[in-house]
């Protein structure tokens, strides 16, 4: 028998979901949409893989830009994605859902011949199957000949390798045909035909999980406790229960007479928000404490907790936790004052930060954001810095040849060209919005005054700020900046885009190894959690432990620090490098005239020529690159 790398693979539908992100008013109304990944089986492979498990989809995508993007979205939650296969012919699907009232979700799913309705028997590989300590399939596949044959094989092989089962009964009325499609709010209507269908493989799982909606179409009856028993008839499953507000439960033997005397976990008293997707958390949470072994109440409050998260929040997959946030949360609670979960900025700073996408521990990024100083070269004028900064682009292209841990920090205003080539080449992308030397903090125009130019920004740019500031500023001079250093951070947070704070205190004041902590720390007092922190390139030990330090105690989940540059020689940089290196929040650099400095002066008087430039700039930064990882693995070493 193969060896068990997975701990499950899910199996079925697999769409965009596009949540309409105005709250309170009429699907027709909304006038934006917030895209995310959708459809049950691909929730519960990204919702039970950030609980730390290893899971898997099968499913079909389209050739397109949706099906790249959940593909993508998929492999950075971590998810495997070998069982999903792209259709040539399909387009993915999409759902629009919207948050109406308190009682009111629309939904109209887009599927008229889709990509996941196209999976067959050929799709599903044995050699995947047998990875897998269980499979989980949902009802919507049931309701298809293809679809039907393609997760009974699946069924098949995972009982002849050894893998547990679990089916998601997953009820939508429209989706067997039995609803218009303006219906996709529906939970139920009576069908004898959808009865016998699910009835018919029942037999085939170790665990059921639905509603009491859902479990009176798998028993063909609307009381209850009869439905459980007419499913208990034709298999010995775990059958699950939700019961929304008042919890779950799980009965292992003979149905008794109330579902109260079934095996049950907490629940969570918590304002609802949206219950879309709050089933896909719930057999997340539920999944993690069955194949990890706990007892059903254990499994059943896990469930029950990633259910509140998700009734809490915007979304399906955004609002689950990860397991670190989870465990947090079970051990402090629901403040009182808290009960809308995402009003609750501490366990909000922790599903934010432990959710992040894509691995930057190594952090070798080309800085060519400056502005001011592009500006006052000779020779130079809008369109020459613009041109330049794409050889800047180039060069770093032609240094990181596919490779991760490289970046680039580059302005929208004069290199605005640079920014659209870098989309998608996998380098971090850091762009500046703060104005060149304000002090009081001003930002680009670009921004607008109400920061709403950040809405425009694609997700993977990450908002850089530059601050110059100094524990012995005047207060009012400290009040000006720290009022917009804490709006830009909110309105990052907003728009779901990382935060880079910079500091450089040696700009304005006297500095001394408590100066960079003091300010840092004073950020965090303030509320504000950056993603990233940029410091300029102390030489003392003690400088660099104080501001870790002060990084740590505030964030333990923080992205990192990078070096700052501030145009020093490449000696200089060795000398900053060796003891930055030592201290593993510390993950790289973020440099920029050393780098391009001679090569942008010579370019400007029109000395030097592309290639040369590219060239030149190439080496630099790549022999700053091989320095720092140089300085990295001799402070691992001496650590």
């Amino acid at each position: 028998m193969a060896a068990k790398d997975l701990d499950l693979i899910t199996i079925g539908r697999s769409s965009v979901d596009l949540y309409g992100a105005q709250v309170g008013g009429r699907l027709e109304d909304m006038r934006s949409f917030e895209k995310y990944v959708g459809g049950s089986p691909t929730n519960m492979a990204t919702g039970t893989a950030r609980l730390g498990l290893r899971s898997a989809l099968i499913t079909r995508v389209g050739d397109e830009h949706m099906g790249r993007f959940l593909r993508e979205e998929l492999q950075r939650e971590g998810v495997d994605t070998t069982g999903v296969v792209t259709d040539p012919d399909r387009l993915t699907a999409l759902v629009i859902l919207g948050i109406r009232d308190d009682e009111q979700f629309p939904l109209i799913f887009y599927r008229e011949n889709c990509a996941d309705m196209a999976l067959c028997e050929d799709d599903i590989d044995e050699a995947l199957i047998a990875r897998a300590r269980a499979v989980v399939v949902t009802g919507t596949h049931l309701s298809n000949p293809r679809t039907e044959a393609a997760v009974l094989k699946a069924l098949e092989l995972a009982r002849a390798n050894g893998a547990r089962t679990a089916l998601d009964i997953d009820y939508r009325p429209n989706l067997w045909g039995l609803a218009g499609h303006g219906a996709g709010e529906e939970r139920f209507i009576a069908s004898a035909a959808v009865t016998a269908k699910l009835q018919s493989t029942l037999h085939l799982f170790d665990l059921i999980v639905g509603t009491e909606e859902e479990f009176h179409i798998a028993g063909g009856t609307t009381d209850t406790i009869a439905a459980l028993r007419t499913v208990r008839v034709v298999t010995g499953a775990t059958l699950v229960c939700k019961r929304g507000a008042a919890g779950a439960v799980a009965f292992e033997g003979p149905i008794r007479s109330s579902l109260d005397e079934g095996q049950a976990g907490p629940g969570f008293p918590i304002e609802v928000f949206n219950v879309l997707g709050a089933g896909d958390g719930f057999i997340s949470g539920l999944l993690k404490g069955w194949l990890d072994g706990e007892s059903w109440p254990t499994a059943l409050t896990y469930a029950n907790a990633c259910g509140a998260f998700a009734v809490s929040r915007h979304g399906c997959t955004p609002a689950y936790p990860s397991w670190q946030e989870l465990q947090f949360f079970l051990k402090r609670g629901v403040l009182k004052e808290k009960e809308a979960l995402r009003k609750d900025a501490e366990l909000e700073q922790i599903h934010w930060s432990t959710t992040r996408k894509t691995d930057w521990s190594t952090m070798r990024v080309f800085a060519f954001d400056h502005r001011m100083q592009f500006e006052e070269m000779e020779g130079a004028t809008p369109d020459r810095i613009g041109a330049f900064k794409q050889l800047c682009l180039d060069a770093a292209l032609r240094v990181q040849d596919g490779a991760p841990g490289h970046g680039i920090l580059c302005d929208g205003r004069l290199g605005r060209q640079a920014l659209y080539r870098a989309a998608g080449r996998g380098l971090w992308i850091g762009r500046p919005v703060e104005w060149p030397g304000s002090r009081p903090l001003s930002l680009e125009p670009e921004i607008g005054s109400d920061f709403g130019g950040l809405s425009e920004w694609p997700s993977e740019h990450v908002v850089k700020c530059l601050c110059f500031c100094h524990p012995n500023d005047a207060p009012d001079l400290w009040r000006a900046q720290e009022e917009t250093i804490l709006r830009l951070y909110n309105t990052c947070r907003r728009n779901r885009l990382e935060f880079l704070l910079e500091i450089i205190p040696s700009r304005v004041g006297p500095v001394d190894d408590d100066t960079a902590a003091t300010v840092i720390r004073r950020f965090y007092d303030l509320g504000v959690y950056p993603d990233w922190w940029k410091l300029e390139p102390m030489t003392s030990e003690a400088g660099w432990q104080k501001a870790c330090a002060a990084v740590r105690d505030n964030d333990p989940n923080v992205r990192g620090i990078v070096v700052l540059g501030l145009e020093a020689s490449e000696a200089a940089l060795i000398e900053s490098f060796s003891v930055a290196a030592r201290f593993d929040l510390v993950k790289g650099f973020a440099v920029g005239r050393t780098i391009f400095a001679d090569a942008a002066k010579a370019y400007m008087t029109g000395d030097i020529t592309p290639e040369a430039a590219v060239r030149q700039m190439a080496e630099r930064y790549s022999r700053l690159c091989a320095l720092w990882d140089d300085a990295r693995r001799a402070g691992e070493k001496a650590a």
